[in-house]
Formats: structure tokens, sequence, C-alpha cells
């Protein structure tokens, strides 16, 4: 029989994704969750005026979306006060990153990230050739200072840096991220994910010349903006690498829909301070609930808050997959000393309380195999 002839790269590479998605986790258990707190969507949805305008638009849905994506890459340039050609729409800041690593990694070449941060961006750098290099996180933040000076060591392409931070929740100011690239070597190109921007504090966005050639910004309509399911990220940055993308970028990988809806989306900010509002509102019951059982909440400027439960990662799990049999769909970090805790996304009361219920019987289960 023939075969396909698989690249030598495609032969090394295992055929997995890095996450396991509550939908497949329901089939596993033949139910579905009561309370879906581990993917930090936002559980408040989005805002009603984008819901109505992506069902006006469904009549239209035989039309290709604009390959351009002008209408919504001009309100996010008059959003932000620069100019169109220093913004790129594309399938979420997943799809965007695949297209960067692929615009600027061939096989062998370095790339630095923090040990335990997001695995999508290394599943594309590995998925390229790239050669990953990790620092640890230092007391549960992302170390600028570190990756800069790893990225120094191995003459890295990329650095990839979250601000706020997945999946601890923490965050630097904009103004310690500037100092810090300073030191920043030349011919590296930081990589920031703001992808929670909007749940952060004042004083976290990087203010920073959109012209700076040294920094490329992801963003996204799938946390605070309630449209994960739209697959809706943009990049902020320099005009001639924003430019760079349309030779490598699916120009028809934008939803029709989706860009009316994320359009409509961004004009409703009363919407979006609502939710913000209600992440808020939401983390503090959290770590109520986390403290209610002796756990200690991690400090957050996203819509999800890290719990530790005081012991390794291998007991975390165990609470982890405790929550899951009780239907409470949360997810936890991956590397150590950060898998000492779950993860669990903000939402309304009546999933907080699912979750509240089911902690105490997770906890007991999970120290009686201890």
């Amino acid at each position: 029989m023939t075969q396909p002839r698989y690249t030598p790269l495609a032969e090394t590479l295992p055929a997995s994704v890095p996450f396991v998605g509550p939908e497949t986790q329901e089939r596993q258990r033949r139910a579905p969750f009561e309370a879906r707190l581990g993917a930090n969507e936002s559980i408040f949805g989005p805002s009603p005026k984008a819901i109505a305008a992506m069902q006006a638009s469904l009549g239209d849905i035989w039309r290709y979306g604009d390959p351009e994506s002008h209408d919504l890459r001009q309100a996010l340039a008059a959003h932000h006060q620069i100019s169109m050609d220093n913004v790129l729409v594309g399938e979420g800041i997943d799809g965007l990153l695949g297209y960067l690593v692929r615009l600027l990694v061939g096989p062998g070449d370095a790339v630095v990230t923090s040990l335990g941060a997001y695995p999508t961006f290394n599943y594309h750098v590995t998925g390229f050739g790239g050669v990953l290099h990790t620092v640890p996180y230092r007391d549960d933040h992302e170390d600028p200072a570190a990756l800069f000076a790893k990225a120094r060591e191995v003459d890295a392409k990329l650095v990839y840096l979250a601000n706020p931070d997945n999946p601890m929740g923490s965050w630097h100011s904009g103004a310690d991220l500037l100092a810090a690239l300073d030191h920043l070597p030349a011919g590296c190109l930081l990589v920031l994910d703001e992808a929670y921007i909007d749940c952060a504090p004042a004083g976290t966005a990087l203010p920073i010349d959109i012209n700076d050639p040294r920094v490329i910004r992801t963003r996204t309509f799938s946390k605070a903006y309630g449209l994960a399911g739209a697959r809706v990220g943009y990049v902020l940055g320099a005009a001639d690498l924003i430019s760079a993308f349309n030779k490598v970028r699916n120009h028809f990988g934008m939803n029709r829909s989706a860009q009316i809806g994320a359009c409509a989306a961004l004009e409703d900010q009363d919407w979006l301070a609502q939710v913000v509002a209600q992440i808020d509102t939401a983390r503090a019951r959290i770590a109520q609930i986390a403290c209610d059982n002796g756990l200690s909440p991690l400090p957050s400027a996203t819509n999800f808050v890290a719990i530790d439960c005081g012991r390794d990662g291998a007991f975390a799990a165990e609470v982890l997959k405790a929550l899951v049999a009780r239907g409470i769909f949360v997810r936890m970090p991956f590397a150590a000393p950060q898998n000492r805790c779950i993860r669990v996304s903000c939402g309304p009361e009546d999933q907080l309380q699912a979750f509240a219920a089911a902690l105490p019987e997770a906890l007991k289960e999970a120290q009686a195999k201890a």
C-alpha cells in the first residue's frame, strides 16, 4: 500500500493538541458539566448588540468574509488611536501565533518562553522545527529579566511573555516591562500576549510606541468580550511586521459573522465595563471559596483565579480529578511548582456555588488518596 510521505519534521511530532476540551471530557464521562469553569471563557456572555449583529448577518453567510477584515481593523485602529497599518485580525491569538512563528522560526531556531506558560505557543514553535528554551517562573510571575538573559544566551528569535499571565493570573506593570525591554537582545522579538488586558488594573498595558520594532502584542475578543467561539484575535505592531503576515496568513480564515460581531462588541464599551465588574466580583467570590476550604487564592489580573492547594502537583491533580467527577470543569498548570494550583474561571453565582459545594468533597477525596 502507498502511504503519505510526511516531512521528516512531521514524522517526529506527536499527534496531539495542547488542550483537552471540556466537550471531550463530557463525552468521556457521558454527562455534561454542571459548571464550566476551566477554559477562561466569559461565561457572562457577549454584548447583546454583538449577538444581534451576528444574527442579522446570517442571511448573507453565503458570502466570504472580507479577507482584509477592513471594517474591524478600522474600528480597532480608532479604538487604539493608531493606524490600520498597525493592526491585523486573525483566527484568535492561537492562529496569529501560528502565523508569527511561521514567519520567523525555522528548523533549529531558538525561541524562549517560561516553563509552564501558554502551551499553544510551544505547539507552533515545535511544529515549525524551532527549539524551545525555558526559564522558571519567579514567585508565580513570569521573569522578564531571566527570559531576556536566556534569549541573549541562545540567540533567540522570539521571546514569549504573557501579561497578565496564564495560568497564574499574575502581572507586571507596563512601566516595569518597558524598562526591562532595555535588556532584550538585538534581533529578538518580544511576543507580548495581552489576552487578559481588559481584566487587568490600570497601568498593566505596555506604554510603547506602536512602531517600536522590538514588540508585537496580541489581543483577543475571546475573554472579556465573550466571543471565544467566534475566534477573533488581533495583533498590534510595527507596520512592516504587520504587513509581513500577508505572506503566510489564511486570507479567508476570518468568519464573516465573527468580524461583524466583533465590531459590534467593540462599540459596546458599556457592556465590557459591566463584564469587567462581574469578573472582579467573581474573583473575590472564588478567593473566598478557597479560603473557606483552607486554600490560598493567588492575586489575579485575569478572568480566573489560581488556587494553591497547599501540596504538590500530584495532590492538585487529584483535587481536579475529583471536581471533574462531580461535574465541575476546571484546569491546572502543568509544570512544577505552579502545578500545586488549580485554576478556576470567573462565572455567575450559580456556577461558583456549584464549585463551592463540590470543593470540600473533592478535597476530602484527594486527602484520602494522599
